[in-house]
Parts: structure tokens; C-alpha cells; sequence
């Protein structure tokens, strides 16, 4: 008998959950698609260190509304995922090794938005990123070393940053890295990502798992001192060499550490899709 393999369905309109057993270590996706969704581009949401990826598909319904865009919100668990996986992306192992490229939970982005493109039958469905807190760190350093094709890659309140220097270690600077990805090139190519540190004015106590280190308090306080100072040696570097810049910052008054908050300020707008 003639097996006959039907095409994918689209994501359903409203709330979903999609299980993306692409690659080896399965993922569950939590969706949402806007009823009136016509042709908007792709925004995937990674969430904080709670990994309430489920709240985080829900903090974004006003993103999805207002922009006409679908959302896709994957949950990194805890368990397979923890801080050197997550928020460090899985560049390096608690030993300190590189991991092959392959092995990057960063790399897990572009299967996801592949994923989505073919379940839409839209290979060129352009997408954007956004993270809040870890997910911040995580996209914020993900713009250092897998940046693909995606149009904004905006880092939300992260407790930490990437700092474009050697002086500091990974994944702080990228010193201790070695030259394949902390060169004057991979310098170079990161001040040119397109990046949005995207800062509540308010963020600017030490709660919700603040990082009290002495290599998180080298870069700053609070988290509104530290993306504010990681933007300023950016920028200064950038001019300094004469290389392209294409971060931006944006504040957003009065927003402490709060996910749900940060996207429903007009300001979002501005952080995603802003010039």
C-alpha cells in the first residue's frame, strides 16, 4: 500500500504547545498565533531562570496582538539545561572545554524557526528574538557566536552581559576562549550583530537570582548599571576601531524585573522593531 506522508499543519490560531522532536534532545514549544494573523514575521521568546516558558507564550499575547506576529516561546528545562547550558549557551562545559558547535544550545534557535517556516510553508518567514532576565543572557550571548539571519535579537534585563573584551572571562568577556571565538573578528562581527539591550529603569535591585559574584559586580550594581556600561564600552570600542554598530538600548521608565511588564510597555515596539 502507498504510504502518502500529508504536509504539515500551520500552528493553530490562539494558544498551543507543539512538541519539536527535531533534534535529539526534544523540546516543548509554547505557542501562540493571533486569529486575525495574516503574514507577520516569527518571534521567538525565551524565558527566565523559572523556566515558565508557558508564561512567558502568555506575557507575549500583547506582543502578538499588536504586531500581528507569531509566537513561539521553547522551554529549556532546568534539568538538561542548567545556567552553563542556558544562560551560557552551552559554548563551554564546567570544566571550562569548548564544545563543538553543534552541541551550542544556542544552535537549537535555528532548527526551531526552521521548524516553524516549514509548519507555516514560509521558508523566508523573517524572525525576531527576545529574551527576558536569563533568557536575556542567553540571547544577549547567542548575538556573540550564532546570531543567523534573525532580524532583532533583543536581550531583556539579563543579570549579566557580554562584555565585548578579553579582559574579562566568558561569560563575562571572552577572555579564556580561544582565538576562534574571542578574536578581533568575532570582536568585530558582535558589535555589528543586531543586538537591543532592552533596560527597566527600576531593574535596579539585587533580587530574582542576582548574580553577587565578583565578575557580575566588576560589570555593575544593579542590571540597569550593567547594560547600560555594556553598551558604553560597545559603542566606545566600535568607534574606537571604526567598526559597523549596529546595537541599539533602549530604557523603558519605572519597569523593574518583570517579564510581563517589560513587554506590554510601548517601548517594546521600539526595542523589536525600532530603527
Amino acid at each position: 500500500m502507498l504510504v502518502v506522508a500529508l504536509p504539515a499543519a500551520p500552528l493553530p490560531a490562539g494558544p498551543g504547545r507543539v512538541e519539536f522532536t527535531e533534534t535529539a534532545e526534544p523540546l516543548t514549544l509554547f505557542t501562540y498565533k493571533p486569529p486575525t494573523y495574516q503574514d507577520g514575521p516569527l518571534l521567538v521568546v525565551c524565558h527566565g531562570v523559572g523556566r515558565n516558558a508557558e508564561d512567558y507564550r502568555n506575557f507575549a499575547i500583547t506582543l502578538a496582538e499588536r504586531f500581528g506576529v507569531i509566537v513561539v516561546a521553547p522551554l529549556f528545562d532546568k534539568e538538561r539545561f542548567p545556567s552553563e547550558r542556558y544562560q551560557r549557551g552551552g559554548l563551554v562545559d564546567k570544566a571550562g572545554a569548548v564544545q563543538p558547535r553543534e552541541a551550542w544550545t544556542y544552535a537549537f534557535i535555528p532548527k526551531i524557526v526552521a521548524h516553524v517556516r516549514g509548519l507555516e510553508g514560509k521558508p523566508a518567514l523573517p524572525y525576531y528574538l527576545i529574551g527576558h532576565s536569563a533568557g536575556g543572557q542567553f540571547l544577549g550571548r547567542l548575538a556573540a557566536f550564532l546570531p543567523g539571519d534573525a532580524m532583532r535579537i533583543v536581550a531583556a534585563n539579563p543579570g549579566s552581559s557580554l562584555f565585548p573584551t578579553r579582559d574579562q572571562d566568558f561569560g563575562y568577556g571572552f577572555g579564556k576562549l580561544p582565538p576562534e571565538l574571542s578574536s578581533d573578528e568575532v570582536l568585530r562581527a558582535y558589535l555589528a550583530a543586531p543586538l537591543t539591550l532592552y533596560l527597566g529603569t527600576g531593574d535596579i535591585t539585587p533580587e530574582h537570582s542576582f548574580d553577587a559574584s565578583p565578575a557580575g559586580m566588576r560589570q555593575g550594581p544593579n542590571r540597569l548599571a550593567r547594560g547600560r556600561a555594556c553598551f558604553a564600552a560597545a559603542q566606545a570600542l566600535a568607534k574606537e576601531r571604526g567598526w559597523p554598530f549596529h546595537w541599539r538600548k533602549v530604557e523603558t521608565p519605572g519597569i523593574a524585573h518583570e517579564a510581563a511588564f517589560m513587554f506590554a510597555a510601548k517601548e517594546a515596539e521600539d526595542a523589536l522593531f525600532g530603527k
